[in-house]
Formats: C-alpha cells, structure tokens, sequence
C-alpha cells in the first residue's frame, strides 16, 4: 500500500466539513467549478489534485499551503513528518525514532509532564490535544514530534531520557537507554556509533 495514499486517507477521515468546504474554495483557481461541486470528502478532493500533478508524494508543497490556510498545523506538521522520513533517517534519526517509539509504547496519562519538561509550550502541547481528542497515544507522538521539529539538529535522545527521569519514569528511560543496540543489529548504526551514544547517555 502506497504511504502517501494511506497519509491522504487519514487526513480526509480528519477533515470536518466546514474544512472541505474550505479547502474547495481555495482551490478553485486550480480546479474547475464543476469538478469541485463534485467533490463530497477529502478523498475525492486529493484524487483530483494528484491527477492534476498539484500534489505527489515528493511535492506537497500546494497541500501544506493548502492546510496551513485552514489552520490545520497538525495536517501541515504530519506532512512534514512524511518528507522528513522520506528521505532517509540517519544515524541520529534512527535513534530517535527508536526512542520516540519506546517513550509511545510505555507512558501513558503522564505525557503532558514529559511534554512540558522538554519545554514545548501550553499553546502547541492544547492545540496537538484538540486535533486528537479522546486519542493519548496519538496525542503524545504528535507532541514528541513537535518537539523534534521545534529542537531541529538540537534535538537529542538524551534530553528525553532526561526528561524521563526528572518525570520519575525511570524504567521507561532504562528501556530507551537500550535501544541503540536495536539500531545496531539491524544494521542501521555502526556498532561504535550506539555504544558512543548509550555512553553518553549513561555518563
């Protein structure tokens, strides 16, 4: 199954209809009217814009402009995230995604305390909470991955295991302390690279 499709797909299950609404009004100058009048889900409105080569899974450009005039930061930021993946993880993003994915499986109501221990703000930590409503689990990766777009290069595993800890959740940071070695036996860090990193964060 094709990721961006299935991407496209949740977005569309996300959008209410004041917001399809809106976004067949701002795309008018790219779609004819009779298309648009067509148009009754998100689906159906993607589907044109691909057919049309406005969008594609290397060029969301328009999408983002698109979501950003709704005032759908969540969309924009998961879009981002899709890019960013895309391209190819690195060192450093392989052991962050596997930290990321340890800190999702094991804290549960305590993520607003770890959210706001690596410094993300009240406004960003609410606005994630509204776009997720009901949803802990999708409401504490949203945030982890706003801190890492809000961090950039300075985002660093040691500050959640950090962060972790000063929350008490000891066991969690214990757990993420050993995922580098994950990294490394599916070839994805050299050997030397994860021993440095758990070093580092050890002490």
């Amino acid at each position: 199954m094709d990721p961006f499709l299935t991407l496209l797909h949740s977005f569309s299950s996300s959008l209410s209809d004041t917001e399809l609404s809106s976004l067949k009004f701002l795309c008018r100058g790219k779609i004819g009217k009779r298309k648009l009048e067509c148009v009754r889900s998100g689906v159906e409105l993607f589907n044109i814009l691909l057919e049309q080569q406005l969008i594609a899974s290397d060029k969301v450009a328009f999408l983002e402009g698109l979501f950003a005039s709704i005032k759908r930061e969540d969309l924009v930021s998961q879009l981002k995230q899709f890019v960013e993946e895309g391209e190819g993880a690195s060192a450093t993003n392989c052991l962050q995604k596997a930290a990321i994915d340890v800190i999702c499986e094991n804290v549960g109501r305590d993520w607003r305390m770890l959210i706001r221990k690596l410094g993300l703000s009240e406004v960003k930590i609410e606005r994630i909470v509204a776009a997720n409503p009901l949803n802990l689990h999708e409401q504490l990766v949203q945030s982890l991955r706003e801190w890492q777009r809000w961090k950039g290069k300075d985002a660093k595993v040691a500050d959640l295991i950090k962060g972790l800890r000063e929350c008490n959740l000891n066991l969690v940071a214990d757990k993420v302390e050993q995922k580098p070695q994950d990294c490394s036996a599916r070839g994805l860090v050299t050997p030397v690279v994860a021993f440095s990193w758990q070093k580092m964060c050890l002490g």
